[in-house]
């Protein structure tokens, strides 16, 4: 077996009904004061924006409409709630080798994610019921 490993934790997605609202719920119950202006990323059918924290993000998803891959997320959690977490790797196409070797469902196929930089899923199932992104490390970064 390689010595492929995960990276430092890089996010928590938290998929949200309202990203107007939840930047609200954490700029007030939370103190957060560094929150990046939310945008849309229509080729994943999502709006994004991050709450920066010292030493990771929360990544807040509202779904555009309901094609998105979110949207049955909210419609089972009307609220919203934690959706994935996402740990950083050096190289996305290695990572998806092994997840597979190891067993894995890698969900669809490698794709730029809200970082600008390749993303992978690993389906829940093959992590204790918790939806894992993978993601290269950004350029720059660590």
């Amino acid at each position: 077996m390689s010595d492929f490993r995960i990276g430092p934790l890089n996010h928590v997605g938290v998929a949200v009904p309202s990203i107007e609202q939840a930047c609200q719920t954490y700029r007030d119950l939370y103190g957060a004061t560094d929150i990046t202006t939310p945008f849309d990323m229509p080729d994943q059918g999502v709006k994004v924006c991050f709450v920066n924290l010292p030493n990771s993000q929360i990544e807040l998803i509202e779904p555009l409409s309901d094609a998105s891959p979110i949207a049955n997320f909210i419609k089972k959690n009307p609220a919203g709630g934690q959706h994935h977490v996402c740990f950083e790797v050096a190289d996305i196409h290695e990572a998806v080798v092994e997840m597979e070797k190891r067993g894995a469902t890698v969900l669809g196929k490698p794709r730029i994610g809200a970082h600008g930089t390749l993303i992978i899923f690993v389906h829940p199932k093959n992590s204790n019921g918790v939806l894992v992104e993978l993601m290269e490390t950004p350029k720059g970064h660590h």
